[in-house]
């Protein structure tokens, strides 16, 4: 396989509604898309989604990424063999630029797959896909109203398992927890502070005052402080969900004490991409730490695809699911049919929508909108 041309545009597609947590507010996406073609005619493409709250990278960074090493990838990759010796021999710059390289490499899989008529899970030599997929709700930080009308949409939807996104203001957060917990229909409820705190102790004060059943809670306090935040998790006998502070597998170093306080969120793009997604997966598996699979606010549907390549990985593991909001979310999606979830909040693999000689198994728009080249 031989590689004629790379390019890269921005996405930007209005969402539904403003979704809004402590790092940002959110009324459009911010993603990055990339196109691979092949000399003999086929076309893959992949999806990252840079956030400077999480990774470090903006638009512009991923632009100056992308433009960088597009002519060594063009020269260089070939085949799952290229792709795997060009991730080692760039670690420490895929480290700081995941987003951009998970976009890259994302559509030079499905390039790779699409001409040899193969699935992703066959070209990495994985199960294929089957079966029913569980998500979780996900309520951005809202005015109690919103708050309300978001969560009954959910609980209609048949929705059991919730994760809120926290404002810092201790009555607003505890009218919305108080308000959610009086349904039977929910099971479980975890937080997202995105690292509201500084202090330890002001965050279990608020933690402890909330007087809610909770599961546990992610990243309440500014990222990489692993010794302050199993203080905190032993203050309020919560496990901590590692989003930001969590990023690359050298981490798992900082959790090998205390494993069972520990959840890692698993997002695609904040990994840097599926192939050291899928190695965290094994690793954190064979630990022991529990995964939840994650999503950036705003994937299409082509991450939500990438995300279920990780769906037979540390399967024993992973104990929730985010993202496959589809046009639930998007005023449009790059796919059609969009992956997302259905009644109870999953996400079946009906026979057509994902098949063995489709690559992604994605039907692409051949024009999409919101889409603007910039490399």
């Amino acid at each position: 396989m031989k590689i004629s041309r790379l390019t890269l545009s921005s996405i930007e597609i209005p969402l539904r509604v403003v979704f809004k947590h402590a790092s940002a507010e959110r009324t459009e996406t911010q993603s990055i898309w990339v196109e691979a073609h092949s000399t003999s005619g086929e076309r893959g493409v992949g999806e990252g989604c840079p956030r400077s709250y999480v990774t470090g990278e903006d638009i512009a960074s991923v632009r100056e990424f992308f433009v960088k090493n597009r002519d060594a990838l063009m020269a260089e990759i070939e085949d799952l063999d290229s792709i795997r010796a060009w991730v080692t021999a760039h670690k420490t710059e895929i480290d700081q630029n995941p987003a951009a390289w998970c976009a890259l490499e994302l559509a030079l899989i499905d390039l790779i797959a699409r001409s040899q008529s193969r699935s992703v899970e066959s070209l990495l030599g994985l199960p294929e896909l089957r079966g029913r997929f569980q998500y979780t709700a996900v309520v951005g930080d809202s005015g109690i109203e919103a708050f309300k009308s978001a969560v009954v949409r959910y609980l209609e939807f048949g929705f059991t398992s919730f994760k809120v996104k926290l404002s810092g203001d201790l009555k607003h957060d505890r009218d919305k927890l108080s308000w959610l917990g009086e349904h039977r229909q929910v099971e479980r409820i975890r937080l997202d502070a995105n690292n509201l705190w500084d202090s330890v102790a002001t965050a279990a004060d608020f933690l402890q005052s909330l007087d809610s059943s909770i599961f546990a809670v992610e990243e309440p306090i500014t990222a990489n402080r692993y010794r302050d935040l199993a203080d905190l998790a032993n203050r309020i006998q919560l496990p901590i969900i590692l989003d930001e502070s969590f990023l690359r597998i050298e981490q798992l170093n900082h959790l090998e004490k205390n494993r069972s306080i520990w959840i890692i969120n698993l997002r695609v793009s904040k990994m840097g991409g599926l192939m050291r997604s899928l190695e965290i997966a094994d690793a954190a598996a064979t630990a022991g730490i529990p995964l939840i699979i994650g999503a950036q606010v705003g994937e299409s549907s082509l991450l939500t695809r990438a995300a279920l390549v990780l769906a037979y990985q540390g399967t024993s593991t992973v104990i929730g699911r985010e993202g496959a909001f589809g046009t639930l979310l998007l005023e449009e999606d790059v796919c059609s049919p969009p992956l997302m979830f259905g009644p109870g909040g999953k996400l079946s693999l009906t026979d057509g929508l994902i098949t063995p000689h489709s690559g992604f198994g994605l039907t692409l728009q051949k024009d999409m909108p919101f889409n603007r080249r910039i490399a």
